[in-house]
C-alpha cells in the first residue's frame, strides 16, 4: 500500500496556485489562494495574487483592497504596485495608476514591465504627445524593448494623420523583431483544393468584454460551419460571460496565454490552419511575433482597428471602399488590401448587449434650450487639434455646452486650461466618469450633437452614438482609423457630415445645431436606419468576410499551382 502524499507547505500550495493562474485555471488557484489566506490572512503574496485574478475576473474594486492590503503589510513588494497600477487603469484612474507604477520603479528601476505600464497610463491620462517622447529615447537593447515598440506604433497612430511615417515605423518594427524569425519559416503542406472546407484561425488577447471581441461575435456567430472550421487561440487570461459565447461559436479553443511565440506557432501548424487571422495588430496582448513564425499559408489582419502592422509575414489586410478608397493609398501597408463590399464593422446586438439598451430621449435642447455638444470616446483620442477644432464650434454656436468622458484628476484640469486658452469658459464643460455599459450609454441623453476625434475617429463608440440616436460630425483624415467616422456615417446615407477640413466640420456642426427638426428626427430614426443597414447585417457581413477569405485562399492555390508546375520545368 502507497504511502499518502504529505500536506503541501504554504510555500509549495502557493507554487501549485500560481501554475494554475499562469496556466488560466482561475477557479483552481482561487481556491488555493483562498486556503492559504485561510491559514496565514496576512500572506502578502496570496493577498496580492489574489487581487491580481479579481481583475482578470472583472472584480477589479475588490482586487486593488487586497492588493493594497499585501503592500501595507510588505511595502516594497514592487511587483504588487505594478499590478496595483494595472488595476487602477482598468478603473480609469490614471493618476492613481501612474503612481504606483512610480513607486514599482522605484524600488525596482529596470522593471520594463512598470516602464510600459507608466507610458500605457500616460497615454490614458492624455499625455500622448509626452508619452511619444519618452519612446523615441528607447534603443533597441531597452529592457521590453518588443512591447514599447508596438505601444510607441500605437501612439503614432492616435497623433500622426501621415500614412508614410507610420508605414515606416511599421517596416522597423519588422526589420527589428520579426525578420530575426525568418529562420524558422518551413514550407506549408496545406492540401490546395478550392472546393474544400478550409480552416480559419483568429488570434487574439481580446475574446472578452472589449471593442475588438464584441466586433468580432457576430462574424463568430454568423460562420458557415459547413465551409468553415474556426479556431481561436486566446492570448489573454480574462473571462468574461462574452468569452464564453466566441468559444461556444468555435470550432476549437485554443489558450496560448503564457506560451512562448514557437510554441503557439507549431499549435496553428499542428492544427493545419489555412488562413491565420490577427485580430490585435500593435494594441496590447498582441502575438505578432506567432505570425513571423508563418505557421499558416495565409496570414491576415482585421477586426483591432483598421490599420497595417508592418510585417512581411501577413499577406492580408480586411478594410472596406471608405476607409480605404479603391485605387488610393494601397502603398500605405505592406498587406495587400482587400476591400470588403460595405464595412468594416458589424455592430451587434448580441456582443453589445443591446437587449438592455436605455430607451431613447428627446434631444436634450428641446428642454434644456442649449445645444450640448458631446465626445465618450477613448480619452487619449482628444488631440490639441481635436480641442481647436470643437473650441471653433462651441464658439460658432453661442451658450453651448460640452460634455466629455475622461479620467478624474489632472487629465481634466489640462483639458479645461486648454479649452480656456481657446477661449472656452470651464463651466460650458461637463466631465464625465467611466460607468459599466447600460450607464455609459444613458450620457447619451446628455448630448445632441456628438464630435468626433482626429486624427484618431471614435470606432464602437460612434456607433453607440448613433444607436443612441446622436448623431456625429466626423473629419475625415489621411489614415484608415481617421475615416471610421466617413465609413460609418456613410453605410447609413448620411455622409453629408462628413468633412474634409476642419472650417466643413465647424460649418456642418453649427448649421446641425441650428437645425431642430432635423436633430429630433435623426434622434427617433438613427436605431432603425442602423437595424436597417450593413453596419448590424451580421449574416451578410459573415458572408462578405468569407468571400475575402475564399479569393485569398485561391491566391494561394494558385500560386502554389504555378510554383510546382516552374519546378517541374
Amino acid at each position: 500500500m502507497e504511502a499518502p502524499n504529505p500536506p503541501l507547505t504554504l510555500h509549495q500550495a502557493l507554487d501549485l496556485a500560481v501554475q494554475h493562474h499562469r496556466a488560466g485555471r482561475l477557479h483552481d488557484a482561487e481556491i488555493i489562494y483562498r486556503q492559504v489566506l485561510a491559514a496565514e490572512p496576512n500572506n502578502p503574496q496570496a493577498l496580492h495574487l489574489l487581487g491580481v485574478l479579481g481583475g482578470q475576473v472583472g472584480q477589479a474594486e475588490a482586487g486593488i483592497q487586497l492588493i493594497r492590503q499585501a503592500i501595507a503589510l510588505k511595502p516594497d513588494f514592487a511587483d504588487a504596485y505594478n499590478n496595483l497600477g494595472c488595476a487602477l487603469s482598468e478603473l480609469d484612474l490614471p493618476d492613481e495608476a501612474m503612481e504606483a507604477f512610480n513607486s514599482a520603479l522605484r524600488l525596482r528601476p529596470d522593471d520594463s514591465s512598470a516602464r510600459t505600464n507608466l507610458r500605457a497610463a500616460m497615454i490614458q491620462s492624455g499625455l500622448a504627445n509626452e508619452t511619444i517622447a519618452l519612446f523615441k529615447e528607447l534603443s533597441p537593447n531597452s529592457p521590453g524593448w518588443l512591447t514599447a515598440h508596438s505601444n510607441y506604433l500605437m501612439a503614432l497612430n492616435y497623433i500622426s494623420n501621415d500614412p508614410a511615417a507610420i508605414l515606416a515605423e511599421q517596416r522597423r518594427w519588422n526589420e527589428l523583431h520579426a525578420k530575426p524569425l525568418r529562420s524558422h519559416i518551413r514550407p506549408h503542406t496545406n492540401d490546395p483544393s478550392t472546393g474544400r472546407r478550409l480552416r480559419i484561425g483568429y488570434v487574439s488577447a481580446d475574446f472578452n468584454d472589449h471593442p475588438a471581441g464584441r466586433n468580432i461575435l457576430p462574424l463568430l456567430r454568423e460562420h458557415d460551419q459547413n465551409q468553415f472550421e474556426i479556431f481561436c487561440y486566446s492570448a489573454s487570461i480574462k473571462r468574461h460571460p462574452l468569452t464564453d459565447r466566441m468559444r461556444g461559436c468555435s470550432s476549437a479553443w485554443r489558450d496560448i496565454f503564457g506560451i512562448d511565440d514557437a510554441a503557439a506557432a507549431q499549435m496553428i501548424r499542428n492544427d493545419a490552419i489555412d488562413i491565420l487571422v490577427d485580430l490585435s495588430l500593435h494594441s496590447a496582448g498582441n502575438r505578432l511575433l506567432v505570425f513571423a513564425h508563418k505557421p499558416a499559408p495565409v496570414q491576415a489582419i482585421f477586426v483591432g482597428y483598421p490599420g497595417g502592422t508592418g510585417l512581411e509575414t501577413i499577406d492580408y489586410r480586411l478594410t472596406d471602399p471608405y476607409l480605404d478608397a479603391p485605387g488610393a493609398g494601397d502603398d500605405h501597408y505592406t498587406e495587400t488590401s482587400i476591400r470588403l463590399p460595405s464595412t468594416f464593422w458589424c455592430y451587434d446586438p448580441e456582443g453589445m448587449e443591446l437587449s438592455a439598451t436605455p430607451p431613447l430621449t428627446a434631444p436634450p435642447t428641446t428642454y434644456a434650450g442649449v445645444i450640448s455638444f458631446g465626445y465618450l470616446g477613448a480619452f487619449w483620442k482628444i488631440t490639441d487639434a481635436a480641442l481647436a477644432m470643437w473650441a471653433k464650434v462651441l464658439s460658432a454656436v453661442p451658450g453651448s455646452r460640452l460634455v466629455i468622458l475622461s479620467p478624474q484628476g489632472l487629465a481634466r484640469e489640462r483639458l479645461a486650461q486648454k479649452l480656456a486658452s481657446f477661449g472656452i469658459e470651464p463651466n460650458r464643460i461637463e466631465f464625465l466618469a467611466r460607468k459599466p455599459r447600460r450607464e455609459y450609454l444613458n450620457y447619451y441623453s446628455k448630448i445632441d450633437i456628438g464630435l468626433d476625434t482626429l486624427p484618431y475617429n471614435g470606432h464602437t463608440t460612434t456607433l453607440d452614438s448613433l444607436w443612441m440616436g446622436v448623431p456625429v460630425v466626423t473629419l475625415a483624415g489621411q489614415t484608415s482609423v481617421g475615416r471610421a467616422g466617413l465609413s460609418q456615417l456613410s453605410n447609413l446615407n448620411l455622409s453629408d457630415l462628413a468633412a474634409n477640413t476642419p472650417e466643413q466640420f465647424v460649418a456642418i456642426a453649427a448649421k446641425l445645431a441650428q437645425d431642430l427638426p432635423r436633430l429630433t428626427e435623426l434622434r427617433s430614426s438613427l436605431r432603425q436606419r442602423m437595424l436597417s443597414s450593413p453596419l448590424m447585417d451580421a449574416r451578410r457581413f459573415a458572408r462578405d468576410v468569407e468571400s475575402a477569405y475564399s479569393r485569398m485562399w485561391l491566391k494561394w492555390c494558385e500560386q502554389r499551382t504555378i510554383g510546382k508546375t516552374t519546378e517541374k520545368a
